[in-house]
């Protein structure tokens, strides 16, 4: 039986567009911004940077960014739910394939599976989403980072 989560991000994923992927380059963040219309800003931290994208909506998108120059993590918080497989790219299977087998009904949503980790949250115009690849977070970075 699907459930209704399933059937939300769906229907949700069907009619938002989402920008960043896991896995990509630094470069893919300006395109990012350009399909947000929003505002880009870069935070260097020690041994990772943060690209954040503001959307006048209240839309805040935020790509982790490895001194490799990949992104190995994103989060999400705005007034809508990202279209997850376009933010997930090439995971999106694993976890859709990890959330159909769980026997999660409502609430957060909180997916495990090899590298992946995607947690998943809050209420009505006001969502979040935290993913990342528990293998490409930089050394001496931790996975709490990725807020």
């Amino acid at each position: 039986m699907i459930s209704i989560v399933v059937v939300f991000l769906i229907v949700v994923n069907s009619t938002i567009p989402a920008w960043a992927v896991l896995g990509q380059s630094r470069e893919s963040v300006r395109s990012d911004a350009q399909a947000l219309k929003g505002t880009q800003t870069t935070t260097e931290m020690s041994g990772y940077s943060v690209e954040q994208i503001d959307r006048n909506d209240g839309v805040v998108l935020k790509e982790f960014v490895s001194p490799e120059g990949k992104v190995f993590g994103i989060s999400w918080k705005g007034p809508t739910m990202p279209n997850l497989s376009s933010l997930l790219g090439p995971y999106f299977p694993a976890f859709r394939q990890a959330h159909q087998s769980s026997t999660h009904r409502r609430g957060p949503l909180s997916v495990h599976t090899g590298s992946l980790v995607v947690e998943t949250g809050g209420h009505m115009r006001a969502f979040r989403v935290r993913a990342y690849l528990a293998d490409h977070l930089p050394s001496g970075v931790s996975e709490d980072v990725v807020q």
